[in-house]
């Protein structure tokens, strides 16, 4: 979650509506019970009046309730409903309350005779509390008080608190998980204009000179000119690079090439030992400017998107048209198993200087045939062997990474070989080497995935 921009905002979309939803459920449930409370207060009311619509005093100063209320759970003894009217003399009670006597009032009320009906929990009868409503009344004027009181189980109260409780539970639990749903859309299309960023950045790497488009939302503005400012940079700063090193490997040729005159010179005079060396020399340094030159072709080739379609077929046959009229490739055999129709998503120049530096080195090394093969199975796969020694050190040694290929090995494939490493990758195909099962040399497998 740490590294998914997508998860910590639905993570805190999460936590805040759950929190809410439970201080939801909280307020709504105490206001529930402040309602129910209202409710029940009027409803044991309206019990009460109907008892003080009837009530008098008895010659015995007891209190006569001449109709009393007709429901018949004050007729039910335990019922959890419940009327008493009390007197200085005694007490009339409902026959639910049995033998059992609701609370004594508070000494304001017993006092005085009050206009206004008074409700409050107390101890109860049957060891359980109750709600109920109470106020002292005077049917005779001239008389003692007669206190009224009506009464509820509190636990009749609090289950119709807890089914509420659950049923907006339920409710409030459906209703997170929507509004969770509607922040998973809210992310979604908010980090929308993030996934076009990306795909800019991918043109971007492709093509150096692609540039983000100006059409984004003004919170991530500043990010694309920031990464258009570093992409215009980066391009002037490989641009200058790479010209430097191709002005640097071909104005190295013409001093390699008056070298090679004065070695000329000097084995024709007789200095065979000192023309010998600098021969060596001079092969080294113009296999340096060789692999700079092609390292700046590849990265070029890497910096610049292509469409251009080429023939294998085609190029490797003017490819071996040209090795067979040389001393080397004179006495090889050159086989081509390649469909004419197969094409490659390479630029024609680019394919004709890879498999021109393979076939050239496979013709150098080989001791009668050369084989050059190309199919297409989830992308393309070109090959090239021969029936030379082939490495004599193993294909991951040769290949690993930031090692040389033109420092690899006794048999000296490695030249030819890392100038097509290099190639391969910038047109972001892979290449392997193996030993040939069919001639026994070097195999050099090609593999570019499907467009």
């Amino acid at each position: 979650m740490a590294h998914s921009l997508r998860l910590r905002l639905l993570f805190g979309a999460a936590i805040a509506v759950f929190v809410a939803m439970l201080l939801a459920w909280v307020v709504m449930s105490m206001l529930f019970a402040h309602h129910i409370e209202r409710r029940a207060a009027r409803e044991l009311t309206y019990d009460a009046v109907e008892l003080v619509s009837k009530l008098r005093i008895g010659a015995d100063g007891m209190p006569v309730a001449d109709d009393p209320p007709h429901d018949s759970r004050f007729e039910t003894p335990d019922s959890g409903y419940y009327w008493q009217l009390t007197t200085k003399q005694g007490a009339l009670r409902s026959h639910s309350l049995w033998d059992e006597s609701l609370p004594a009032p508070a000494a304001a009320i017993q006092a005085t005779a009050s206009a206004r009906w008074a409700s409050r929990y107390a101890p109860g009868p049957f060891g359980r509390r109750v709600f109920l409503i109470e106020r002292s009344v005077r049917p005779d004027r001239s008389g003692d008080g007669v206190l009224v009181q009506v009464a509820v189980d509190e636990a009749q109260l609090s289950s119709v608190r807890r089914e509420f409780g659950r049923e907006l539970a339920l409710f409030l639990a459906v209703l997170w998980a929507v509004l969770l749903g509607a922040a998973w859309l809210q992310v979604q299309l908010g980090l929308r204009p993030l996934r076009r960023v990306r795909e800019d950045l991918t043109a971007l790497r492709r093509d150096p000179s692609a540039r983000l488009g100006a059409v984004h939302p003004v919170e991530i503005a500043p990010l694309t000119a920031a990464i258009n400012d570093l992409a215009e940079a980066r391009e002037r700063d490989l641009t200058r690079a790479r010209r430097r090193a191709s002005d640097l490997a071909h104005s190295l040729k013409t001093p390699l090439a008056a070298l090679s005159a004065q070695s000329r010179r000097a084995r024709a005079s007789g200095a065979t030992e000192a023309a010998d060396g600098l021969d060596r020399a001079i092969a080294a340094a113009s296999a340096a400017v060789e692999t700079e030159l092609a390292r700046s072709r590849a990265a070029a080739i890497r910096d610049t998107a292509t469409t251009q379609e080429s023939s294998p077929q085609l190029i490797a046959e003017r490819v071996i048209g040209v090795v067979e009229r040389t001393d080397v490739g004179a006495r090889i055999v050159f086989e081509v198993d390649i469909d004419e129709n197969l094409r490659a998503r390479i630029a024609e120049d680019d394919l004709t200087e890879i498999l021109g530096a393979l076939i050239e080195n496979a013709a150098r090394f080989a001791r009668r045939r050369v084989r050059v093969a190309g199919a297409c199975a989830n992308g393309l796969q070109l090959s090239v062997e021969d029936d030379g020694q082939g490495l004599d050190i193993s294909a991951e040694t040769a290949l690993m990474r930031g090692g040389r290929l033109d420092e690899s090995g006794t048999a000296h494939h490695g030249l030819g070989l890392s100038i097509v490493r290099d190639l391969v990758e910038a047109t972001a195909g892979e290449i392997a080497l193996g030993r040939s099962e069919a001639l026994g040399g070097l195999h050099v497998a090609l593999t570019w995935p499907a467009a």
